[in-house]
């Protein structure tokens, strides 16, 4: 899905995220054979002994017990993406059928609003709005597909296995600001944070001397980061929704 800009003419509105990270701890059970002593016998008086072959016993595997009190979250096998695979991913997030409406949808808002003002009104302008927010796109797409083909960063997002509104919009968050690797780690989500301030700052040298700055930038990465959160959890939350909606008996 792709993530709009916040208007031009909107006001700074400070944001302050916070995530924790959990750090998993692995104990390791360590086991211990005891070792028996022989007591020595007198070698005088004593007829040999005929040397006795020992067969080993078969060792029979312990399953581990699970441990009481911890949940463990179910280890899911997903194939990683090849690059072209994140090449059509991300071709389809920038100019997809439902992308195109929505950068069409937004330049007619931008145009309602008439931002920015200095580009007036008319057919013209609605199409340098348009042709605007088509640009920010393919930046956007351009700097998220090479970040994490180039960190092997996986850009699709993975639902909660937990149960809960507020479990599963925790995961929807975490699922912004972190991402999952391609061998199956989770690593802080570089694709999705430097391809966002990344298209908001070089997308503003086409706009206004008076929106070219830094504060700007800031703003409109930091409004494409909540789109991200707002795309996750519509992502999470959805396909329940739209069972509940349609499938009812």
């Amino acid at each position: 899905m792709k993530r709009l800009m916040l208007s031009r003419s909107t006001r700074p509105i400070g944001a302050v995220l916070i995530f924790g990270l959990s750090v998993a701890i692995p104990v390791a059970g360590i086991a211990q054979t005891s070792i028996t002593r022989i007591a020595p016998t007198s070698i005088a008086d004593v007829a040999p002994a005929p040397v006795t072959e020992i067969v080993p016993a078969p060792v029979t595997e312990t399953a581990a017990v699970p441990v009481t009190g911890i949940v463990q979250t179910p280890v899911i096998a997903v194939t990683p993406l090849d690059w072209q695979a994140k090449l059509r991913f991300h071709a389809n997030a920038a100019y997809g059928p439902w992308s195109v409406a929505g950068i069409a949808a937004y330049a007619g808002f931008l145009q309602e609003i008439n931002s920015p003002a200095a580009w007036g009104q008319g057919g013209g302008a609605y199409e340098k709005r348009f042709a605007s927010t088509l640009g920010w796109a393919g930046i956007h797409g351009v700097l998220a597909f090479g970040l994490d083909s180039t960190l092997h960063e996986d850009p699709r997002y993975f639902r909660s296995h937990s149960t809960g509104f507020w479990r599963r919009s925790a995961h929807a968050l975490r699922g912004t600001l972190l991402t999952r690797t391609d061998s199956g780690g989770e690593t802080v989500s570089v694709w999705r944070i430097g391809s966002a301030y990344g298209a908001a700052y070089l997308s503003n040298l086409w706009y206004p001397a008076s929106l070219d700055t830094p504060r700007e930038g800031f703003m409109d990465g930091s409004v494409t980061l909540g789109f991200g959160l707002a795309s996750n959890l519509g992502s999470e939350f959805w396909p329940d929704i739209k069972s509940k909606l349609f499938h009812k008996k």
